[in-house]
């Protein structure tokens, strides 16, 4: 049998929860890797530049929060029509779904990078940088936005690969870049003494080579579906499609960020810039917690989708009950190991500063109490987009 009827067997046929813990361990791989890249430069920054920088970093987390909705507008969006079309056995409409992706992607991140710049200066005020962390913060962004094409179309394509059923596949590629992200950072912060700047070339690059690594793989002998050249223009019908079903992941993200950039302003008037980099410090924590539950999400999509798209209803309600299941587990997880080891958390980020410190373990017990409900409501929303 080979690797793409293998897949395709696995998802009609295996049992549920078997194929669910089969998904999410590369699935898991991949969003921790995926949410290291954050937490690693601020991890570095925090211990080998100081405070001040870390929440120069931390004030345009919402930032970043934005352009990883963006990418998730298109690959959530694409990744569900093309598992719908596979369990249809529609081959060739999953192929125009992964051009017409490749090309939205493309649009949107030239559209972010030039919009990005042009509204810079506002944006990073609204966000609640200030005259004594500007120059970090601008620094990094300048460096994120001019590769932003790498990071959207590497996140988006992604997905995609998912949604093939090559969860493996998927998480080899977030291991490429975040473990060269892991390398890269100490290397350009501390041998080159490049402080944020080197932080931020070092993200680059590692998206850089995640870019390269998903876009050939859709040219190998690995692949399901392929590029076609005919596919490179958008159809209406099936770029409505991935926006409208991708809508809902990309608005959530986006009303994070407002949220985000809503607590910088009150943390500068109320707490000052450690307030801000103690809260940088719990949203990668949190991120990372909610990403995990949404690598249940991941791993149970390919499935729903595959089985809606062959009208097997049976199979989808059970593979949503068991992901609930699963999401609620985690998050109880999470929950207790946040209330149980802050000061440890906390620590991992910055040593010598204990307001810092301080603020980051109260802070973090405060904003994931709500942890535990989580699970069932991102679950949830997975019913909503199919």
């Amino acid at each position: 049998m080979t690797k793409h009827a293998k897949n395709i067997y696995e998802l009609e046929n295996e049992s549920i929860p078997k194929l669910i813990l089969r998904y999410f361990g590369p699935a898991f791989a991949s969003v921790v890797i995926h949410s290291l890249y954050n937490i690693v430069d601020r991890i570095f920054i925090g211990q080998g530049v100081g405070a001040l920088a870390l929440s120069g970093l931390s004030a345009i987390f919402p930032i970043m929060t934005i352009m990883i909705a963006f990418g998730m507008l298109i690959g959530m969006g694409a990744g569900v029509r093309v598992s719908i079309n596979l369990g249809k056995k529609d081959f060739d409409r999953a192929e125009k779904v992964l051009g017409n992706a490749l090309i939205l992607v493309f649009i949107i991140s030239l559209i972010i990078t030039i919009l990005g710049f042009a509204i810079k200066a506002p944006l990073l005020r609204f966000f609640g940088v200030n005259a004594e962390t500007y120059g970090y913060a601008e620094d990094y962004l300048d460096i994120i936005l001019a590769g932003t094409i790498f990071s959207t179309v590497g996140y988006s394509m992604n997905n995609i690969i998912r949604s093939e059923g090559s969860a493996r596949t998927a998480m080899y590629s977030m291991m490429i870049s975040a473990g060269l992200n892991i390398v890269l950072d100490p290397v350009f912060i501390f041998w080159f003494k490049m402080g944020v700047k080197g932080a931020a070339y070092a993200t680059v690059i590692s998206q850089f080579a995640l870019f390269i690594w998903v876009v050939r793989h859709f040219n190998s002998k690995y692949s399901i579906i392929k590029y076609r050249k005919v596919n490179f223009r958008i159809q209406k019908d099936i770029a409505w499609n991935i926006l409208s079903i991708g809508f809902a992941p990309f608005l959530m993200q986006l009303a994070s960020s407002v949220v985000f950039g809503t607590f910088n302003v009150q943390l500068i008037k109320f707490g000052g810039d450690i307030a801000i980099g103690a809260m940088g410090i719990i949203m990668s924590i949190a991120m990372l917690m909610v990403m995990t539950i949404f690598a249940v999400n991941m791993s149970v999509q390919p499935i729903i989708g595959f089985n809606y798209g062959a009208r097997n209803y049976i199979r989808v309600r059970q593979s949503l009950y068991v992901a609930l299941v699963f999401g609620t587990i985690i998050s109880l997880l999470g929950f207790a190991v946040a209330e149980l080891f802050p000061k440890i958390i906390i620590q991992l980020f910055n040593t010598n500063n204990d307001e810092l410190l301080a603020i980051g373990i109260r802070g973090l017990r405060i904003y994931l109490m709500a942890l535990p409900i989580v699970g069932f409501q991102i679950i949830t929303e997975l019913k909503f987009q199919i």
